[in-house]
């Protein structure tokens, strides 16, 4: 069954400051896909989200989404965006937990207009998702970095999209943390058939959830599953001196891709 796009990006082109951050990029997302969007430092990954959104206009080329050219595209409550920055906040930042997820509920009703009962039963929906129902009264500054990435997602999912696009949200937390929240997103695809694009360079563990990865360095060099990624010679992809790539590499060369690859659970 062909599954109708969400996402396309056609020819997309980006300079910024004289330098081409991205050539002749060609994308398309699938309704139900969960995408990685890997690559290097530099790559262009966080520039070609935030053209995918609105955010950037590119040099040349163009964007669609669910089919409609981005300058016409009116219904925004169809795409959650969780920025990079998204889940760091000051100690004091003066909300609860309820009132950051609530906000996401804005492109829906409006800022000025109050909430109605399926706004707030959304909001209860997404605290419920990602398990901050008990925290829904706690200040938001003063929560764990793992947290603050939930009430981010949580903040987007509240609009009830069926597009969400994360430009590595899982910077700066532990490494629990971060295992906790790949297995979320899994859930959300899983589960709600939520479309997922995830911008991270975390190779190994997004590669073990996503159903697509994207090798992005300005171009696309790399697109289809995760695990041919995984068989390519990965040091000419993220290029030299990366050990902790080597070190993969080698060991799935000698067969022992559990090494290479890491224990994942789904």
């Amino acid at each position: 069954m062909i599954r109708q796009p969400v996402l396309e990006l056609k020819g997309i082109n980006f300079d910024y400051s004289g330098h081409q951050a991205l050539e002749g990029v060609d994308l398309v997302v699938p309704r139900g896909e969960f995408l990685g969007l890997l690559g290097p430092n530099g790559a262009g990954k966080s520039t070609l989200l935030r053209i995918a959104v609105g955010l950037l206009r590119p040099s040349s080329g163009t964007v669609s989404l669910f089919g409609e050219p981005i300058g016409r595209f009116k219904d925004w409550a169809r795409v959650g965006y969780v920025s990079q920055h998204a889940a760091h906040l000051e100690p004091g930042f003066p909300a609860t937990v309820w009132e950051v997820v609530s906000a996401g509920r804005f492109a829906r009703v409006g800022r000025m207009r109050r909430m109605k009962a399926e706004d707030r039963r959304a909001v209860e929906t997404a605290l419920e998702i990602t398990g901050l129902t008990h925290l829904r009264k706690h200040p938001v500054g003063l929560l764990s970095g793992g947290q603050r990435q939930r009430v981010a997602i949580g903040r987007a999912l509240a609009g009830v999209p069926e597009l969400m696009l994360l430009d590595e949200p899982a910077v700066g937390v532990d490494a629990e943390a971060r295992e906790n929240f790949y297995d979320l997103l899994v859930r959300l695809n899983r589960d709600l058939q939520l479309t997922l694009v995830l911008v991270s360079h975390d190779l190994e563990a997004v590669a073990a959830r996503a159903t697509r990865v994207a090798w992005l360095h300005r171009r696309i060099l790399f697109l289809g599953r995760p695990e041919d990624l995984l068989h390519q010679e990965l040091l000419g992809l993220y290029g030299p001196g990366n050990g902790k790539l080597a070190a993969g590499e080698e060991h799935r060369r000698r067969g022992d891709r559990h090494a290479a690859t890491g224990n994942f659970s789904l």
